[in-house]
């Protein structure tokens, strides 16, 4: 390595104590790929889970900016040096990863990739995934490589802890599946008990104002106005009971594309111009990513039914390691301090725990006739 030995030890131990500290697996992956290429130094760095059908189930850049990585196109298939790490299990160490006659080209955004090294991630014979650098930032006399067996070894060390980490991260996501699956058959037990009983009564209370309607309109009414209690309690309950769930969307298309798209469902639902805009937002860990999308909905929830609002603007920007999520509308807005003393404040409690159950912030800046706004910090990890 090009650091002296007390620098060097220190950089790999920085490099463990990150991938030991995330427990999902998207954040483990992030985190290897990004601590290998700090660590060697290198321009570029990917690491490809591979599928059972000549895929990967999940490939991790880091050197590549969002629209360099749209650009480029589909995933990777299981081809050339990527499939010789993967099929025959061994390292990689080329000057020019093109003059190599397993090269098959790349796309035509892709990056330009010389010198390479690489080499598979094991959990005992099985190959779990394959971790590459290219590009070392160093003087390289011509056709020679910048990365050395040194290097190599280093890079080694990194990989067998990150198929320790990766194989940890994969147990718990398993463990919390399982978590998920009783939970939900905890709800199921509940909504039949709670909500079906409502439903069954709300059934019955709209019967009996049907018979009165004509003989006894006053009592009619009367039953009328419970069904609408009942209905609104059913409504409640059944709100809560989805609360409670991990959206799905988060795991498969993350939180910007989540968010995306369940603002482009109420902008078309609503009357009111409901826009997102993104501004440098990278994958931030799931409890916290979870946590910003249900203060969105909650936000978004009061600002269309109850602000009167014609605009609700939504961005989500960079702040550090973290973000920022903001929620704005131009409604009749209201006094904070008023609503509290009121009592009227269920809302923004929850918002306020599931900011600080993140590790985040929240803050509400209202005035009546003047709209509201809410805004949330994560740090990230």
């Amino acid at each position: 390595m090009s650091h002296g030995p007390r620098s060097g030890l220190a950089a790999v131990s920085s490099a463990l104590l990150a991938m030991s500290r995330h427990l999902e697996v998207r954040d483990v992956l992030k985190t290897i790929v990004a601590s290998a290429r700090e660590l060697l130094d290198a321009q570029y760095a990917a690491l490809g889970v591979p599928d059972d059908h000549g895929g990967f189930a999940q490939f991790v850049v880091d050197g590549v900016s969002e629209e360099q990585w749209k650009a480029i196109g589909p995933l990777p298939r299981q081809h050339g040096i990527l499939a010789a790490m993967l099929h025959e299990a061994r390292s990689e160490r080329l000057a020019d990863v093109r003059k190599d006659p397993r090269f098959e080209g790349w796309p035509k955004a892709h990056p330009d990739l010389v010198d390479f090294l690489g080499l598979p991630i094991r959990d005992g014979d099985e190959v779990i995934g394959a971790l590459f650098l290219a590009n070392k930032n160093c003087p390289k006399p011509e056709g020679s490589c910048g990365f050395t067996a040194e290097d190599e070894e280093l890079l080694g060390i990194l990989a067998q802890h990150a198929a320790i980490a990766l194989t940890n991260a994969r147990l718990y996501e398993r463990s919390r599946e399982l978590t998920i699956a009783e939970e939900r058959s905890r709800l199921a037990h509940e909504l039949h008990d709670a909500v079906s009983q409502k439903l069954f009564s709300l059934r019955l209370t709209a019967q009996a104002a049907a018979r009165l309607v004509d003989r006894d309109p006053s009592r009619a009414k009367g039953e009328l106005q419970q069904v609408a209690v009942l209905a609104a309690e059913a409504a409640d309950e059944l709100r809560a009971a989805v609360v409670e769930l991990r959206p799905a969307a988060l795991d498969e298309d993350g939180l910007v594309a989540t968010l995306r798209t369940q603002i482009q469902v109420l902008d078309r639902a609503h009357t009111a111009r409901v826009t997102f805009a993104c501004h440098g937002v990278k994958a931030l860990p799931a409890s916290q990513e979870e946590a910003v999308l249900r203060v969105a909905q909650e936000a978004l929830h009061n600002a269309l039914r109850h602000s009167g609002a014609d605009h609700v603007d939504v961005t989500l920007d960079r702040r550090g390691g973290g973000a920022v999520l903001r929620v704005t509308d131009d409604g009749c807005g209201f006094d904070p301090q008023a609503v509290r003393r009121a009592g009227r404040h269920l809302g923004l409690v929850s918002m306020r725990d599931r900011a600080s159950g993140a590790g985040g912030t929240l803050t509400v800046e209202s005035v009546p006739g003047k709209g509201t706004t809410i805004e949330m910090e994560v740090p990230g990890g």
